[in-house]
C-alpha cells in the first residue's frame, strides 16, 4: 500500500502469483479512466510489484473490462500472475 494503490493476493488465484493492484481513487473500468498521469503510475507500479512478488521476469497483467469478459468487481484493477508457465487463451 502507498498513498495511491493497494495491492493484495486474490482470493481466487489462477496462478501461482496471482496480486491486484487497485487505486485508491474509485473508477470504475478502464473505459473511465481519464487521468493519464494515474494511469502512467498504475502501469509503471505493476513491474515494481512483479519484482517485489519474484516473478519481473516473466509476469501478465490483464485488465478486465466489461461483464463479457468478466470484470465482475466494478472498481478498476490490474492482476498481475506468474510464477508458472501461463496458457493463452
Amino acid at each position: 500500500e502507498d498513498d495511491e494503490f493497494y495491492a493484495f493476493m486474490d482470493i481466487a488465484p489462477v496462478a501461482r502469483t496471482h496480486v491486484l493492484l487497485v487505486p485508491k481513487m474509485h473508477i470504475s473500468s478502464l473505459n473511465e479512466l481519464k487521468d493519464s498521469e494515474l494511469a502512467g503510475k498504475l502501469l509503471t507500479t505493476v513491474p515494481k510489484i512483479a519484482q517485489k512478488l519474484g516473478v519481473g521476469e516473466a509476469y501478465r497483467s490483464v485488465i478486465n473490462t466489461g461483464t463479457g469478459v468478466g470484470q465482475s468487481v466494478f472498481h478498476i484493477h490490474i492482476h498481475i500472475l506468474g510464477g508458472q508457465e501461463l496458457s493463452w487463451p
